[in-house]
């Protein structure tokens, strides 16, 4: 079953917005069991789209489009694919109905522009947007499918996760078992260090691919294995797994797909314990990447962003003591912070960050990428000294990585 991705958008080419959607799209593809044979990306003229979508289907049964759906100007996806296919738009009373409901609930006027959106290819299927008012399309031609989504990463998704993947599954469920694909999720270790810890292992298991993907967070490891069953492919990859795991057990912090603020949160909730966070350096990242978790409210009291030595010693009380004669950016002032952000919140738990970001800041003695990270349980309080990277925002939300990771593993003793 071929599957190709066709990217449209001027953007996408002159380098003023990265494509996600298009690498977003074949990993859950691939997680799905469907490999992406290629990926095009063109701009938005009507002949590169239909050029475009001519050489996809005579290669591929699955197409994948996205972008070109808003209503404007040069949002001329729809009727570049209704032409391709010969098909006129038609008004969609259900759609227009819907458009003109949720902007009616926000209380704005509606731009008469935006009821084109309720126009779409005769005879196509109608893929709901939950989140924008740009409803996507299939149509089918013979065995061939082209599926027809926005580029808005976030309605994109929701509609291949609720429309178009489900429908891939229950169509070509025979023709996807075969391929099983799960992913190790690691932090605190570079992707050189893992290949080396991890080398005997890959030349062992030939017959499974594994993908190192490094990221800001950490790196993942991909393991995909084929097999005359989805069984046989599972148990080729769980073999796999269960020898690298038993290696880099300490950098694990997931096998599956949550990220680390979410591993970290159900553990909370579980000891049915509250957090709060004291920042220095992370600035509030780490209070913000939890609370991009529903329902963190469970377990977050709050935070203080103690940039200045004022704040420390005013709203955690650190002593001024500790401020001169071991400095911000030291173990004594990570342990005050952690103990003083727990004392004044009364949480169970508790996590501080001071360190260098950089560019500028450091010193041969505290280098750029410095950080002491205190974490607290109860009163039981561990403080850990890294050295990461010299570019700042790469080196936030390291450190923020860190003290998450840090108080996953106390969580765990």
């Amino acid at each position: 079953m071929k599957t190709e991705i066709i990217t449209i958008g001027n953007e996408l080419l002159n380098g003023s917005t990265p494509d996600t959607n298009a690498t977003w799209i074949a990993d859950q593809l691939w997680c799905a069991g469907i490999r992406t044979e290629r990926i095009v990306t063109i701009g938005d003229e009507s002949q590169e789209i239909r050029d475009a979508l001519r050489q996809s289907l005579d290669r591929a049964q699955i197409i994948l489009v996205t972008g070109g759906l808003g209503p404007t100007h040069d949002d001329i996806t729809k009727k570049s694919v209704a032409d391709f296919f010969n098909l006129p738009l038609v008004e969609n009373l259900v759609l227009r109905q819907k458009i003109e409901e949720r902007f009616a609930k926000r209380g704005i006027p509606m731009p008469k522009i935006n009821l084109e959106q309720a126009w779409i290819p005769k005879g196509s299927k109608i893929l709901p947007n939950k989140i924008g008012t740009a409803a996507g399309f299939s149509i089918q031609r013979e065995k061939k499918f082209c599926f027809v989504m926005p580029g808005v990463p976030s309605e994109m998704k929701g509609m291949l996760r609720d429309s178009v993947l489900p429908f891939l599954q229950k169509k070509f469920g025979n023709e996807t078992g075969n391929l099983f694909s799960l992913t190790i999720r690691t932090t605190g270790i570079y992707e050189s260090k893992l290949y080396e810890i991890l080398s005997p292992v890959f030349e062992k298991h030939g017959e499974v691919q594994i993908a190192s993907l490094p990221h800001r967070f950490g790196v993942d490891l991909r393991l995909t294995a084929s097999g005359n069953s989805r069984q046989e492919a599972e148990k080729k990859v769980t073999n796999v797994k269960d020898s690298i795991v038993a290696k880099i057990a300490a950098y694990v912090y997931e096998v599956g797909n949550r990220n680390l603020e979410n591993v970290v949160s159900e553990l909370l909730k579980r000891r049915q314990a509250t957090l709060a966070v004291a920042e220095s350096c992370t600035g509030g990242l780490i209070n913000h990447l939890f609370t991009n978790i529903p329902g963190s409210s469970d377990f977050l009291l709050g935070g203080v962003v103690a940039y200045e030595n004022a704040v420390k010693i005013n709203l955690l009380g650190v002593s001024r003591k500790t401020l001169e004669k071991f400095g911000a950016v030291s173990r004594e002032t990570a342990l005050e912070m952690a103990k003083g952000v727990q004392k004044a919140t009364n949480s169970n738990c508790a996590i501080s960050t001071t360190g260098i970001a950089g560019p500028s800041g450091g010193t041969e003695e505290k280098p750029v990428g410095l950080v002491y990270i205190g974490v607290a349980v109860d009163d039981d309080v561990q403080i850990e000294k890294y050295i990461f990277h010299k570019e700042r925002m790469i080196n936030k939300y390291r450190f923020a990585y860190a003290a998450m990771n840090l108080l996953r593993t106390k969580l765990l003793t």
